[in-house]
């Protein structure tokens, strides 16, 4: 064999294995990709929604609900009312309104207003409860 038949050899293979590296490259980079669409959600989620008010209005709404104990975690023995926190989740919300007066949509503002309305109320409920002799 001459040595140009052997830089023949040589230039194809090196051909191939570089088309190989091409492919396997472009199939990783796809992937991740892939994976980076798919990045913080969990499976059998789905995307978040856009943070919004009434996104925030209802995270700090169901941690009310929560500690007054009207949302229970299934699976999980009851617990007693946390009244303290309720009250501290209600008092966000409160400070939420104070801060946005002037700046909100008719319609948040209807929601907060009707959201702390609600929570004001069964804040009171509960603690009457427990205030109660059964």
């Amino acid at each position: 064999m001459t040595d140009e038949e052997k830089k023949i050899i040589i230039d194809e293979d090196w051909k191939r294995e570089a088309e190989r590296d091409r492919k396997v490259a472009a199939a990783k980079e796809a992937q991740e990709k892939k994976e980076k669409k798919v990045e913080g959600t969990r499976k059998g989620r789905g995307a978040l929604p856009r943070g919004d008010l009434a996104g925030l209005i209802s995270m700090l709404t169901t941690q009310a609900l929560f500690a007054l104990g009207l949302i229970q975690v299934k699976g999980e023995e009851d617990r007693e009312p946390d009244l303290e926190l309720a009250r501290y989740n209600i008092d966000m919300l409160e400070t939420i309104e104070q801060k946005t007066k002037g700046n909100l949509t008719p319609e948040e503002q209807q929601l907060l207003k009707d959201t702390l309305s609600d929570l004001r109320m069964g804040y009171v409920n509960i603690a009457n409860q427990l205030a109660s002799p059964q």
